[in-house]
């Protein structure tokens, strides 16, 4: 990592890596590059340290004994809470997202405990979530997330909000964290159960991502191929609403 780059960790991707959540970094350098902003990425393997030092996390989904066994080596290190109370940015998504709260579901069932970044507590949805998710930002959300997210979701997971963390979203279509919301915000982390990559569905939260870090309003950059994608998720579940609960 350079002095003047965004320093981007990626963390345990090989455990965390599910339904093409690395895109996300992929995602993130593409619009970094875009608005002329340098960047350099940094893997962290399962028993290596979590830097402290690093502008923005992001951490994937996966199965039920990868998110175990990530969330007690990262409890563990320490590394990613000591940069949460440093300001940093985080990017969690489904398995990440739950497991940087205090507790979530094991493979059986019982409660695992979480990193404990952001108050939030998971446990078992009645049915499991799998399918198109669409969420309009809450009013919680940065004044720079305007438009729809979109995505897809596959976990059984109902996540509870606590001291300090807000809705991201309110769903339109699917389930979210179960309750008629969609995931977290609390500080400068942002948790989802977006899959898709997220950021390459939601363009908009990566660059809020990089405001964060940069501490900077980023020009409004669109690309057609991401309308064009949007407007197609987006016509699909108007299409087939009525096969989701």
């Amino acid at each position: 990592m350079t002095e003047s780059a965004i320093r981007i960790v990626s963390i345990y991707p090989t455990l965390l890596g599910t339904y093409g959540d690395g895109g996300n970094v992929l995602a993130l350098r593409h619009r970094a590059r875009l608005h002329g902003l340098a960047e350099a990425v940094h893997e962290v393997s399962p028993g290596d340290p979590v830097p402290t030092d690093a502008d923005l996390y992001v951490i994937g989904g996966g199965e039920d004994t990868a998110q175990v066994a990530a969330a007690n080596a990262l409890r563990a290190d320490g590394g990613l809470q000591q940069a949460a109370e440093r300001g940093a940015a985080i990017l969690a998504i489904c398995a990440g997202y739950q497991l940087i709260g205090t507790e979530f579901p094991d493979n059986l069932g019982r409660p695992a405990p979480g990193v404990g970044v952001i108050d939030i507590r998971t446990d078992r949805l009645p049915q499991r979530a799998v399918g198109e998710l669409i969420a309009k930002p809450s009013q919680f959300a940065p004044s720079g997330l305007t438009d729809y997210f979109t995505g897809y979701e596959n976990h059984a997971g109902a996540t509870h909000l606590g001291d300090g963390v807000r809705p991201l979203a309110s769903v339109e279509s699917g389930i979210g964290n179960g309750d008629g919301t969609e995931g977290a915000i609390a500080g400068r982390t942002i948790g989802t159960y977006l899959h898709g990559p997220c950021l390459a569905r939601n363009p908009q939260i990566a660059d809020q991502l990089l405001s964060w870090v940069t501490d900077r309003e980023l020009v409004e950059i669109i690309e057609d191929d991401v309308v064009a994608l949007r407007a197609e998720r987006l016509d699909y579940v108007a299409r087939n609403s009525s096969r989701r609960s």
